[in-house]
C-alpha cells in the first residue's frame, strides 16, 4: 500500500484534516441552511475548485514535458473578458443572453491563449517555459485593458450562479469540477488519447517515428490547460461578483504545478496521475485553511506551503525512504551484530 503514489498524499491529507478537526471539534459537522449544505468541508470543495481545474489541464501539459505558466493570467483575461460583456450587454437583468455570450467568448479567449501557447510550443519549438512566461505576462496586460485597469463589480444573479450558486445542495462549481475531471478520466484512460499523452512525454522523438503526431499532441494539451484556466476564471470571478485584472489568479500557476507534483506526476513528463493531482489541489486548499484557522499569520503562508510541499515530495521519494529506513536499520545493529556480520563475510 505505500508504494502507491496517491497513500503519502493521502495520509498528509488525513493529518491535515486532522489537526483541523483537534482545533475546531466542529469541522466535520454539515448543516443544511437555506437549502443548501454548508460546512468546513464544503467551503473546501467549494473554494478548492478553481485550483483542481487549472491543475487538471497542468497535468496533462506537464505530463508532455512542458509547463503553463499563463494560467493564472487567463483567470484573469477571462473573469474580465465575462465582467466587460456581462456590464456592456445587460440590459434587462431577467435576460439570459449575457450570461451565454459572456461564458462563450471568454471559454473562446481562453482557448485562443491555449493555442497561442501550443503553436509557439509545437510549432516555432519555443521552450514552453519562454512561451508560457510571454502570456504570464502580456496576459495581465491584456486583462487590465479590458477592464481599463478598474476592478469590474457585476450585478447580475445568472452570473453569480456558475461560482456562488448551489445544486442539489452542493456548491455548483463542484458539479463543474467532477464534469471536467471525467471527461479527462474517459478521453486519457478510455481511449489511446492518454496513451499518445504519455508517449510524448517520455520520448517525443520515438513517438513521431511510430506515427504519433507529437505537435498535435502538444498544442491540444496547451488548449486543453487553457480551457480549463477560462473556467476557473468563470468561477472566481462570478463568486466573488467582479473581475480584478491584477490580482485574479495571482500565483495559481505555482499552486497548480504544486498540486501536479503532490500528485504523483514527475515534472520529466510520462506517466500522469489525474486523481494524485485532485488530492495535491485539496491538500494545498486545505492547507491554507488550516493556517487561516490556527491563525497563523498571512505573511507565513507561502512559507508553511513550501514546507508541507517539501515533506510530501521527499515522502513520495523511493531514494528518500530507502536512505532513512537504511538509517534506522544501521542504528539497530548491535555491535555483536556487526561482528556477527563481518565473521560471514570472511
Amino acid at each position: 500500500m505505500t508504494k502507491s503514489r496517491l497513500f503519502w498524499p493521502l495520509v498528509v491529507l488525513a493529518i491535515l484534516l486532522l489537526i483541523n478537526l483537534i482545533y475546531d471539534p466542529s469541522f466535520f459537522v454539515i448543516d443544511i441552511r437555506n437549502g443548501h449544505l454548508t460546512g468546513s468541508l464544503i467551503n473546501i470543495l467549494n473554494r478548492g475548485a478553481p485550483l483542481i481545474l487549472i491543475s487538471i489541464g497542468m497535468t496533462l501539459v506537464i505530463a508532455t514535458k512542458g509547463i503553463d505558466l499563463g494560467v493564472g493570467s487567463v483567470i484573469a483575461m477571462s473573469g474580465a473578458m465575462a465582467a466587460f460583456i456581462v456590464d456592456g450587454n445587460l440590459g434587462d437583468s431577467e435576460r439570459l443572453f449575457p450570461l451565454f455570450l459572456a461564458i462563450a467568448l471568454a471559454i473562446g479567449l481562453s482557448a485562443a491563449t491555449g493555442l497561442w501557447n501550443g503553436m509557439l510550443i509545437s510549432r516555432i519549438g519555443i521552450q514552453p517555459i519562454v512561451a508560457t512566461l510571454i502570456l504570464m505576462v502580456a496576459g495581465r496586460g491584456v486583462a487590465q485593458l479590458i477592464t481599463g485597469g478598474q476592478i469590474t463589480t457585476i450585478y447580475y444573479e445568472p452570473y453569480s450562479f456558475i461560482g456562488g450558486g448551489y445544486l442539489f445542495m452542493l456548491p455548483f462549481s463542484i458539479y463543474i469540477v467532477a464534469f471536467v475531471l471525467c471527461v479527462a478520466l474517459y478521453v486519457t484512460r478510455r481511449t489511446a488519447l492518454g496513451l499518445f499523452i504519455e508517449s510524448v512525454g517520455g520520448n517525443p522523438l520515438a513517438s513521431r517515428l511510430s506515427g504519433i503526431s507529437s505537435k498535435n499532441i502538444v498544442l491540444m494539451v496547451y488548449m486543453f490547460s487553457g480551457l480549463c484556466a477560462g473556467i476557473a476564471g468563470l468561477i472566481l470571478s462570478s463568486n466573488v461578483a467582479s473581475a480584478d485584472g491584477n490580482n485574479a489568479g495571482l500565483w495559481y500557476e505555482l499552486d497548480a504545478i504544486l498540486a501536479v507534483v503532490i500528485g504523483g506526476t514527475s515534472l520529466m513528463g510520462g506517466r500522469f496521475f489525474l486523481m494524485g493531482t485532485v488530492i495535491g489541489a485539496l491538500i494545498i486548499q486545505t492547507l491554507t485553511t488550516t493556517i487561516y484557522s490556527v491563525g497563523i499569520n498571512a505573511e507565513v503562508i507561502l512559507l508553511v506551503k513550501a514546507v508541507v510541499v517539501l515533506i510530501v515530495c521527499l515522502l513520495q521519494s523511493p531514494e528518500f525512504r530507502k536512505k532513512i529506513s537504511g538509517l534506522f536499520s544501521s542504528s539497530r545493529k548491535t555491535p555483536k551484530d556487526e561482528g556477527v556480520n563481518h565473521h560471514e563475510s570472511l
